[in-house]
């Protein structure tokens, strides 16, 4: 893909790259609570296009304050959700730019892109270091449930191919799903990565936006 087509991404990272956010103003990033890590030793890196090219295009920031959603379920990964603040603003330019939060719930068959910088095998491990995307769409909650019986909450939803082939992978999670220049999704988890019949879930932002504008407020 075309570096810094995406100025929304982000990189959760101490050390090397662990998960991904999504920038969302220009002093808030999303991710999922599962990638919660020491605030102390972790950087959000925006602008970021080959992990271990040094482009010129990076801000790396340091982190202020990191909240999980209350209702955070590890075991679900229900409201697999957190904010986080940056230490300063970013400056916004070409390549480092928020994306807009959703207005309302995506249809199904509302077509999406997710990227990251996760395993793009479904049956090895192979890293990329460049970001990569995928146009996807959004599944019906019946293929969601057929999928995963049981599991599904309201603060999930699911994305991708029920043939399988592509899908977002280990090291994406935490990256977001847009449709329509809108955050929809944040990618959570599945059973393995690409599999036939079994589509990616993603945290589903519409259902969870008063927990982000009132934590941004008082934060």
């Amino acid at each position: 893909m075309r570096p810094n087509s995406k100025p929304y991404q982000a990189s959760l990272n101490y050390g090397y790259h662990f998960c991904g956010g999504v920038l969302i103003n220009d002093r808030w990033v999303l991710s999922v609570a599962h990638c919660w890590y020491s605030p102390y030793a972790m950087q959000i890196v925006l602008g970021e296009h080959n992990l271990r090219v040094v482009e010129g295009t990076e801000q790396v920031m340091k982190t202020d304050t990191i909240v999980w959603h209350p209702s955070y379920d590890y075991q679900t990964l229900d409201h697999d959700i957190m904010l986080i603040k940056l230490y300063h603003p970013v400056s916004v330019d070409s390549f480092v730019r928020p994306v807009s939060l959703p207005r309302g719930c995506p249809p199904a068959g509302m077509e999406c892109v997710v990227s990251g910088w996760g395993n793009t095998l479904s049956d090895g491990v192979y890293l990329p270091l460049s970001l990569q995307c995928l146009d996807l769409p959004i599944l019906t909650q019946a293929q969601c449930d057929t999928a995963y019986p049981g599991m599904m909450t309201s603060t999930m939803l699911c994305a991708g191919f029920l043939e399988g082939g592509k899908d977002a992978c280990n090291g994406d999670s935490g990256s977001p799903l847009v449709c329509n220049n809108e955050v929809h999704g944040l990618v959570s988890w599945g059973t393995g990565c690409a599999q036939r019949h079994y589509p990616g879930v993603y945290t589903k932002i519409c259902s969870l936006l008063p927990w982000i504008e009132s934590t941004m407020a008082s934060n």
